[in-house]
């Protein structure tokens, strides 16, 4: 039987998207297909969110960014936005497909020295673990 897709969306698929999938899959791969895009892809995975994700044991740097038009032809079950301009640009969905959204701030915005920024960076990885554990556990629960 094939897992249902859940779709995690963002602006540009650089990193919040990225970070929520590489957790999705780790928590729930046996459950769900988990994957992201963005509506205005950036062109890499940013690689300070590549260096948190690896701080916790899960490694997205071989990740791309993808845009959602990928992924319109395929029985999408469930779509996460992250971010409010993707939830506001997304594009219409039939009503079938389950939508949440959830906005966390833009690491990517994040400025000072690099430590400053990774800090950043890890507390919207561990909002976003939070999150999605408490997002998980509901799923396992109603199966």
């Amino acid at each position: 039987m094939q897992k249902p897709l859940l779709l995690i969306l963002c602006t540009g698929n650089s990193c919040r998207s990225q970070m929520a999938e590489g957790l999705l899959k780790e928590l729930a791969g046996d459950l769900l297909t988990v994957e992201s895009a963005g509506m205005n892809p950036a062109v890499e995975v940013h690689p300070l969110a590549v260096k948190v994700m690896g701080e916790i044991g899960i490694d997205i740097s071989k990740n791309s960014c993808k845009h959602i038009n990928q992924f319109l032809d395929q029985k999408i079950d469930t779509v996460i936005t992250v971010c409010d301009n993707a939830d506001q640009s997304c594009p219409s969905l039939p009503a079938t497909i389950k939508r949440h959204h959830f906005n966390f701030p833009d690491p990517a915005q994040a400025t000072g020295t690099e430590t400053e920024k990774l800090q950043v960076f890890r507390k919207i990885r561990d909002d976003i673990a939070q999150l999605f554990l408490a997002y998980i556990a509901g799923r396992r629960d109603a199966l």
